[in-house]
């Protein structure tokens, strides 16, 4: 009786000490997506530190354009090379705070939220992180990532710098990126010598534009035209474009 009662104790012994495979699964499964969580944040912030110097060879809606399109047009050109009222004008046009915040503007989400609506409530910060580093559409996932870059990309970059990004990597037309290929696309200009029309008319074409023209405006892109003239000339005069004028 002594040894059939010391059997089962041992058998006991080594059930209690075997590893239950979900709790060891999860366990794991947490661990990789801690890690992986880790090495994705390293990784863009090590992005975001090399675009500080370096500029975006490709992003992946301008990829993505390109493999449907088969081509786009696209040049690189510095801020310095931009007629400084195309900055005043996409600025007035998107993100007429662009100097006051620090990557969001708390007035312009409770806005948006109070209307119910999400149009007009990213500003050119937001946008930026979302053309370099993610991807076009709407999801909840892309839009947290968007949130936990841009504080890095506003605390790294310079607020010129994020302009010239934005200038050359946001979509100006179908396959047309950047501020140089519009210039050249719409009136056969170079940027640098864009007038305040001209200027405010690509700027108007921004909210959409695969649908609005800057060379054949509709009566809809006109009179956002007129009120971007007006814009770029107020943020000018207020103090709002020091930011990256100065």
């Amino acid at each position: 009786m002594a040894k059939k009662t010391a059997g089962k104790k041992k058998s006991r012994s080594k059930a209690k000490t075997r590893i239950k495979p979900l709790p060891w699964l999860l366990s794991w499964a947490g661990f990789l997506a801690l890690r992986g969580t880790t090495i994705l944040i390293l990784v863009v912030l090590a992005m975001v530190l090399l675009y500080t110097f370096v500029n975006p060879p490709i992003t992946h809606t301008i990829w993505t354009e390109k493999r449907r399109l088969g081509s786009v047009d696209r040049q690189w050109v510095p801020i310095e090379e931009v007629a400084p009222v195309m900055a005043r004008s996409v600025v007035a046009a998107e993100d007429a705070n662009f100097c006051l915040h620090w990557g969001f503007d708390v007035d312009a989400i409770r806005a948006a939220i109070d209307s119910g609506s999400g149009r007009g409530a990213s500003t050119i910060s937001q946008q930026v992180v979302k053309n370099v580093f993610l991807w076009q559409g709407r999801s909840w996932i892309r839009k947290a990532l968007e949130t936990a870059i841009t504080p890095a990309v506003e605390a790294i970059w310079s607020k010129r710098r994020i302009l010239e990004v934005y200038l050359n990597v946001a979509e100006m037309d179908e396959g047309v990126f950047g501020v140089d290929a519009a210039a050249q696309e719409y009136f056969g200009v170079t940027p640098d010598k864009l007038t305040p029309l001209q200027a405010a008319r690509i700027a108007a074409v921004l909210p959409a534009p695969k649908s609005r023209s800057a060379s054949k405006p509709s009566a809809k892109v006109r009179r956002r035209t007129a009120s971007i003239i007006d814009g770029a000339a107020t943020i000018r005069a207020d103090g709002r474009a020091r930011c990256f004028e100065d």
